[in-house]
């Protein structure tokens, strides 16, 4: 009985080091679209190009605060107009060095807001 037990505490252990990490790579990419999400409807508000891609920035960097180090946000501009859509695609970059591999990974969200129909686009 012993024996059985020191074979597999370790395979159970690599088992919940692996639930911990799938669970905080779920997680992150959860944060990730919530953040696009946040970004596009920010941008989705502002009358202009240069207020929109500010007001993205802003949004996902509040939503991403503490989550990793330097998000990045690209705001399509091609179709911000009077009934187009704002695009919002949100970058993190995801540490999972708390695993011991010292490992990083890419999240990527994107999320589409329509633009108003009767509104006036500067």
């Amino acid at each position: 009985m012993a024996m059985e037990t020191v074979m597999l505490a370790p395979v159970f252990l690599l088992f919940l080091m692996f639930l911990a990490g799938a669970g905080r790579v779920v997680e992150a990419q959860g944060e990730v679209d919530g953040a696009a999400r946040d970004a596009a409807r920010a941008a989705s508000v502002q009358r202009d190009l240069d207020a929109a891609g500010q007001a993205a920035e802003q949004a996902t960097t509040a939503a991403l605060q503490g989550s990793c180090g330097k998000p990045s946000v690209s705001l399509d501009k091609s179709d911000f107009r009077a009934g187009g859509q704002a695009t919002a695609e949100v970058t993190c970059e995801l540490d999972l060095g708390f695993l011991g591999f010292g490992a990083t990974h890419d999240m990527t969200g994107t999320a589409v807001v329509p633009l108003e129909q009767l509104r006036r686009v500067e």
